[in-house]
C-alpha cells in the first residue's frame, strides 16, 4: 500500500490486493483461516471447518450479487 495511506492498490481500498502487506494481512473475506502457508499449521479438523466457513461466506456473497443483479436488470 503506497505510503500506508489506506487506499490499497490503485486507490481501490484496503483488502483489494493479495493480502501480503500489513493492511491486508491475508484476512480478506474470511480467508485468514488456512490460506497459503498457514494451512500447514492447521489440523485436518481445523482446515475442514475453515473451508466450510469460507464456503458459507462465498455463498452469501453470491446470493447478494445475484440479488443486486436482479435489481439492476429490472
Amino acid at each position: 500500500m503506497p505510503g500506508l495511506s489506506g487506499t490499497g492498490p490503485q486507490g481501490l481500498g484496503a483488502g483489494t490486493g493479495r493480502g501480503l502487506g500489513p493492511c491486508g494481512c491475508g484476512s480478506r473475506r474470511g480467508w485468514n483461516l488456512g490460506q497459503g502457508f498457514g494451512r500447514r499449521f492447521l489440523s485436518r479438523k481445523e482446515e475442514v471447518e475453515a473451508l466450510k466457513d469460507q464456503k458459507i461466506a462465498l455463498e452469501a456473497d453470491l446470493k447478494a450479487l445475484n440479488e443486486e443483479l436482479k435489481g439492476l436488470e429490472k
